[in-house]
């Protein structure tokens, strides 16, 4: 690994480093956005707001199916992180083959599930028949680049770890602008609709992984990867699931709420559906944008963690938090102030765009409180506890929200009650994990001062 990469977390001044260290990794959050935002407007401006509804509409369902193994990369972003802050490169190393190999194994498997069963999925989840031969076709094809999908984000959570976030960045931007010329080309000049911008998005993504393993094959420290020492290191897989399974079980309990409401969503017809779709699309920009520091707190508090700098802990959490908090507020509330021209770049449907907006002016304003929330999640996995949040995520945030949907919402079916969900779940899921996290590291320092 090229030195001139990598962020020494473990000493020095933080707030710089933190800076240093989240904006690559914000950026290149963004842009991975930038492929699914590109599919998007490109079928809402040359295809119509029925494809625009087919494209949008799926990704509470592809979350749904791969978070659970992007969880795994979590697990691996802690554990490199924390063997490289203690010195312990062999273990740093034996670590990367293994993640890597669990990624190729996983994505193989995600493949053939996404082709196998996502039309009957989106069956259960009520999608309309005017959306639901499109958004089977466009699922089938997007599932084709699980394998890539999957090698770049561990690949690039190895890379994190030792805080090396610029050239995960830059194969971002290579594999984004080859996204955004076959969007337009599959679709405008071929006339492939959605199958297109599916396509689109398997190249750019096949061409992101290739950049990120070829980087790992070419360094020279402990992440350096070599494709004939790949396999399983049961000791491993044991430690990247103690994390990671949690963590990905998170991810799918958000999803599977989601999914529920996106089910919920779908009552209202393909207009509502296209202007949830646009303000969603929106949001994760806002969103990706204040995860970046729920990353940035994991990997931080994991290299310090097992370099024993236990004061510089509670540091790293104030300074992510304040970030996020900014972050949060300024993306959230100027996103929505700017909602009408926001909206219109997806679709020029007047009825589409006040759908999207009404969206916004509930979850747009209120979205600081899921950083803060996601911030502590990161802070305590950094820490060694991931099956503490998924329970804490289990009951606060599906659990809540699936009791929502059948009370608050069969009492006053509207589009309001279902976003309202949001905050509130916020508000009470992040509250408890700040307790956690209290109780977790007065429990640790009680430990350190035993010894």
């Amino acid at each position: 690994m090229s030195q001139s990469y990598e962020i020494d977390m473990c000493h020095g001044p933080l707030f710089g480093k933190i800076i240093r260290f989240s904006i690559p990794l914000m950026l290149s959050g963004i842009l991975q956005l930038l492929f699914n935002a590109a599919d998007i407007i490109v079928v809402g401006r040359f295809v119509g707001s029925t494809a625009l509804a087919a494209v949008g509409s799926t990704s509470s369902l592809i979350n749904l199916l791969i978070n659970l193994f992007i969880g795994f990369s979590v697990g691996a972003n802690v554990l490199v992180a924390r063997f490289h802050g203690a010195g312990r490169d062999d273990e740093v190393n034996e670590t990367v083959h293994t993640a890597i190999t669990l990624s190729m194994i996983s994505g193989i498997f995600l493949l053939i599930l996404g082709v196998t069963v996502t039309r009957t999925l989106l069956i259960w989840m009520g999608s309309p028949d005017d959306v639901l031969d499109q958004s089977s076709l466009y699922l089938k094809i997007y599932f084709l680049a699980m394998p890539a999908t999957l090698l770049y984000n561990f690949g690039s959570s190895i890379l994190r770890a030792v805080g090396d976030t610029k050239r995960p960045l830059f194969y971002l931007v290579t594999a984004g602008i080859i996204n955004v010329f076959f969007n337009l080309f599959f679709v405008i000049v071929c006339h492939l609709g959605v199958a297109g911008v599916g396509l689109a998005t398997v190249i750019a993504e096949y061409i992101s992984a290739a950049l990120i393993i070829r980087c790992l094959m070419r360094s020279q420290g402990c992440c350096h990867l070599d494709l004939h020492q790949l396999g399983i290191v049961k000791g491993k897989l044991r430690q990247i699931m103690q994390i990671g399974l949690p963590a990905g079980m998170q991810g799918v309990v958000f999803s599977l709420s989601n999914v529920l409401i996106q089910s919920s969503i779908n009552s209202f017809g393909s207009t509502a559906m296209a202007g949830n779709t646009a303000s969603m699309n929106i949001e994760n920009f806002i969103y990706i944008s204040m995860n970046t520091f729920q990353q940035t707190a994991m990997s931080f508090t994991s290299q310090n963690y097992g370099a024993g700098e236990e004061k510089r802990i509670h540091k790293v959490l104030f300074i992510c938090q304040g970030l996020v908090i900014s972050v949060g507020l300024i993306f959230g509330v100027g996103a929505w102030l700017a909602g009408d021209t926001l909206l219109s770049i997806y679709s020029s449907d007047p009825n589409v765009i006040q759908f999207g907006k009404d969206r916004m002016a509930v979850i747009c304003t209120a979205y600081f409180l899921c950083g803060i929330m996601d911030t502590m999640v990161g802070a305590l996995r950094g820490v060694g506890y991931s099956l503490m949040p998924m329970i804490v995520s289990l009951i606060g945030a599906c659990g809540l929200r699936i009791v929502w949907i059948f009370t608050a919402f069969q009492i006053h079916r509207s589009l309001w009650m279902l976003y309202i969900s949001y905050p509130i779940t916020w508000i009470i899921t992040g509250s408890v994990h700040i307790l956690c996290y209290i109780l977790v590291r007065r429990k640790q320092l009680q430990t350190v001062k035993n010894r």
